[in-house]
């Protein structure tokens, strides 16, 4: 059903389809952090590492256990950044 509901609010009607396609991490116990970024849209992600969420990310999670964040991490990116479809900070 769609509409307004007496208090103004929109009713609507939603379908959500999730895709096969997703962007794809792995992470595996290392001497020190790395991090590769591939994948079709690897460019719009592999900029500088402060830049890069997962980076941010791991160190920040690092820093909480007060320890060095001693992982290779491996992002593929198979979605497109900017695109408003989850392929950024919503992953």
């Amino acid at each position: 059903m769609t509409g307004r509901r007496d208090d103004g609010y929109h009713l609507i009607d939603s379908l959500v389809v999730f895709a096969g396609a997703t962007d794809t991490l792995e992470i595996a116990p290392a001497g020190r952090f790395g991090l590769e970024v591939g994948g079709p849209f690897a460019a719009a992600a592999a900029g500088p590492d402060r830049d890069n969420l997962v980076h941010a990310a791991a160190h920040r999670l690092a820093a909480l256990l007060d320890r060095a964040p001693a992982v290779r991490i491996a992002l593929t990116k198979n979605l497109p950044a900017a695109a408003g479809i989850g392929g950024g900070s919503a992953d």
